[in-house]
């Protein structure tokens, strides 16, 4: 039995194919610069798409593309409040008219906080004798 076992290879997978018949994709070499001047260049594939930005390996800062490639900008969306929203559902005049409707309903006491509307003990008296 100890001949038909297969023995391991070493940690990390060693390959034992070689490199005849194989054909590697085209390559091209991207040069970046960072903000500290440092110089580096990054294999891409041909057919990729060449970012304008890439990671420093030295440094982690943003290296700009020294081929002029240029980022795009994107197009941000203005910022929208709550206001600008409820704007989009409602004229100012209708919400004039519900703030009026609402403060009457709370100064009549039937909407609310329920501490502002408990009855005080000479109300709860009265109820009690009628």
């Amino acid at each position: 039995m100890a001949e038909r076992t297969l023995r391991g290879a070493r940690l990390g997978g060693q390959s034992f194919e070689d490199e005849r018949g194989i054909e590697f994709a085209a390559r091209q070499q991207v040069g970046y610069r960072c903000p500290q001047q440092h110089e580096f260049e990054i294999t891409m594939s041909v057919e990729a798409e060449v970012p304008a930005v890439w990671e420093c390996p030295r440094c982690g800062a943003e290296g700009l593309s020294t081929a002029g490639i240029q980022r795009e900008e994107k197009a941000e969306k203005p910022v929208r409040t709550h206001w600008d929203m409820l704007l989009e559902r409602r004229s100012e005049k209708e919400l004039e008219d519900i703030l009026k409707e609402r403060l009457e309903l709370l100064r009549g006491g039937e909407i609310g906080p329920a501490h502002l509307h408990r009855p005080s003990a000479s109300k709860k008296k009265a109820r009690a004798n009628a």
